[in-house]
């Protein structure tokens, strides 16, 4: 299955994308109405700094046709020309003054135009980082156990930065490339029509090179995204589990597989450069022919009179600005390319609607904390609508095809009674706990919180009723109180210290240089496993929970620390409905209940004597842990006794 995870990650990553694609980009566009004066601001800024890039060479031919040779009856007509001094001196120096007085007009334009647009794409970026991770939190937990870290990650982050480049310096760059290169066109034909043409007669060769370099760097950029794929993947694999890669000696070999996709990542990267280092020599020789030809021709032309010196002047301008942006919009199209690609994966994501909602119109329990579970059929596996309407109206839903996790699963927990639930691993026990708070929707069968089917209940106002603490404690970079207090500002800071007082943990954390202040760094790496786990019961006792899941706590902690947690438990679980899962057993002992699970079943229930004295799967449980030590009432079983039943 993580084999499979991880080719459908890659497959994902090596997409390429459309250049353009209408419907991406008319949903694109729709982050920017917020900022629509901004747009626009900066829309009118680029049209008019194009205007102010196309008169340049336009002032220098109407200075050497006007002042600097012999005048023709048309240069006297144009519309410059008539504003302009007969005066040469005087003349020029207003041509003069009208250039960088464009000049300065433009780098006001320029400036307007990308702080505008910077700002806008930033802000797109803030809003769609938002709204990936508030949707991303809605999601159930089947999601996140189809979608790898890495792979969300890389949405909220790379996705979204190469959206962010294209509304920055792709789609605006490329409308100034294009108006640009419309208005020198226009100016070209306006002036001299076939001299244009010629200048125009390497267009064709210039599309050939340009094709062939997108095929080129379009490839090589795929490959660039996988090598940097892969080689995330092997960093946050080896990085995370650097204890066992140093245990077994294994640092030389990890250094080879990483350098090994590393190597893929130069190569990929050297073809693009070879790319760009071909494409762009390229592209400058056929501008310079170009140039050569207008300098061949068009000298002719003057020498003949046919075409003025100005003209001359302005089309070899005109010729250098002009093949300038066809160079960007090479480049444009490669962000427009990712961004495509991007915008594709990023929105695939938003589409993917959670699978556990809540009603339309929800309910509330009667607030009593009893759990009741009727006929729990239950399974992994993502089935459709169909199969599931058909499992719950079938009288026998076994089916070879799935793969169940739970089987016809009955019991009841009373309020206020602690109830553990005991099993090998695998048995199902924690998916249980995952029923109750409706991480998953079972298929057949019904789960009643408080007398309501955990269906009916508004998802937050039921998870709102329980607390649970986990096998694997989880902190969060912060503080100790932020830890316990966890986003809830109604617990005060009196509460946090009478719960960490009351699971036995006030004591180390007074200790502490900031108290209850002190920081904690990601994943609580400065405090040992104990530490975080009492932490984590205080956390649950300081909100106060009307249901209390404790699933396998104290798994993990030394037998000192378990002391400390056993006492804790007590304070916890008490005027409580208590579940625990536990592999020690004698952690649950005093628990009015304790449900035996066995592939998916439930095999037995009773209380701690009772069981014993069956003589059954609990008994078996017992008798491997405490194997050296006598049970009361129960003897001591043979071999054969402690093969399980139904195995």
């Amino acid at each position: 299955m993580a084999d499979a995870k991880q080719s459908t990650q890659q497959h994902e990553d090596d997409v390429v994308g459309k250049a353009y694609d209408g419907r991406l980009m008319r949903r694109l566009l729709t982050y920017l109405r917020p900022y629509r004066l901004q747009v626009a601001i900066s829309l009118v800024a680029i049209l008019f700094k194009a205007l102010s890039d196309v008169l340049g060479p336009y002032l220098t031919k109407v200075a050497i046709d006007l002042y600097m040779s012999q005048p023709s009856a048309a240069t006297h007509r144009s519309l410059l020309a008539r504003h302009l001094s007969r005066d040469a001196i005087t003349g020029i120096s207003e041509i003069a003054a009208i250039y960088l007085l464009s000049l300065v007009f433009s780098y006001f334009l320029e400036f307007v135009q990308t702080y505008l647009m910077q700002w806008t794409g930033q802000k797109v970026m803030y809003d769609l980082r938002s709204q990936i991770f508030r949707h991303i939190q809605r999601m159930n937990v089947a999601f996140f156990d189809r979608n790898p870290t890495g792979r969300l990650v890389t949405r909220v982050t790379s996705d979204v930065d190469a959206l962010n480049e294209m509304f920055t310096s792709g789609v605006v760059s490329i409308f100034e490339d294009v108006l640009v290169l419309a208005g020198i066109v226009f100016v070209m034909l306006r002036m001299n029509w076939w001299l244009a043409l010629l200048a125009f007669s390497v267009i064709p060769f210039i599309l050939l090179a340009t094709q062939v370099f997108r095929k080129y760097v379009r490839e090589s950029y795929r490959r660039i995204r996988t090598a940097i794929a892969r080689i995330n993947s092997h960093l946050q694999e080896h990085v995370s589990g650097m204890s066992v890669v140093q245990l077994f000696n294994r640092e030389e070999r990890a250094f080879q597989d990483f350098e090994k996709v590393n190597r893929q990542h130069l190569k990929a990267f050297k073809d693009a450069i070879m790319a760009y280092a071909l494409y762009y020599p390229a592209v400058e020789i056929l501008s310079s022919i170009a140039i050569a030809i207008i300098i061949w021709i068009g000298g002719r032309g003057v020498l003949r009179e046919t075409v003025t010196l100005g003209v001359l002047v302005a089309f070899i301008q005109y010729s250098q600005r002009f093949f300038r942006p066809i160079q960007d919009l090479s480049d444009k199209y490669n962000i427009l390319q990712a961004a495509m690609a991007a915008s594709e994966r990023v929105f695939k994501l938003l589409d993917t609607q959670p699978e556990v909602v809540s009603p339309a119109v929800p309910r509330t329990g009667d607030g009593s904390g009893r759990i009741e579970f009727r006929n729990v059929w239950f399974s992994y596996q993502k089935l459709d609508a169909a199969t599931i309407e058909g499992l719950r109206a079938s009288t026998s839903p076994e089916n070879e095809e799935i793969e169940w996790v739970l089987r016809d699963v009955n019991f009841e927990i009373e309020p206020g009674e602690t109830a553990a639930i005991v099993g090998h691993t695998g048995a199902g026990k924690t998916t249980l706990s995952s029923l109750m708070l409706r991480f998953y929707d079972v298929q057949r069968g019904a789960i009643l919180v408080e007398g309501l089917d955990v269906r009916e209940w508004d998802v937050q106002a039921l998870r709102r009723r329980f607390a649970v603490v986990l096998q694997d404690p989880v902190l969060f970079t912060g503080t100790v109180a932020s830890n316990i207090r966890l986003g809830t500002e109604s617990i005060t800071d009196d509460a946090i210290e009478r719960a960490t007082n009351q699971v036995n943990v006030g004591d180390y954390v007074r200790s502490l240089p900031g108290g209850f202040q002190e920081p904690v760094r990601e994943r609580g790496s400065t405090l040992s496993t104990g530490q975080k786990q009492l932490i984590n019961f205080a956390r649950a006792l300081a909100h106060d929970p009307r249901i209390l899941i404790l699933d396998e706590a104290t798994s993990s902690v030394d037998t000192e620390t378990e002391q400390r947690v056993r006492s804790a438990l007590t304070r916890l679980v008490s005027g409580r409905t208590s579940v625990v899962v536990a592999h020690r057993l004698s952690t649950i002992q005093s628990a009015n209940h304790i449900l035996v699970m066995h592939k998916g079943q439930l095999r037995e229930i009773g209380t701690h004597q009772e069981l014993l004295a069956q003589h059954g799967l609990y008994w078996k449980l017992y008798r491997l842990q405490y194997k050296d030590q006598e049970i009361p009432g129960a003897g001591v079983p043979s071999s054969d006794a402690l093969a399980v039943p139904g195995d």
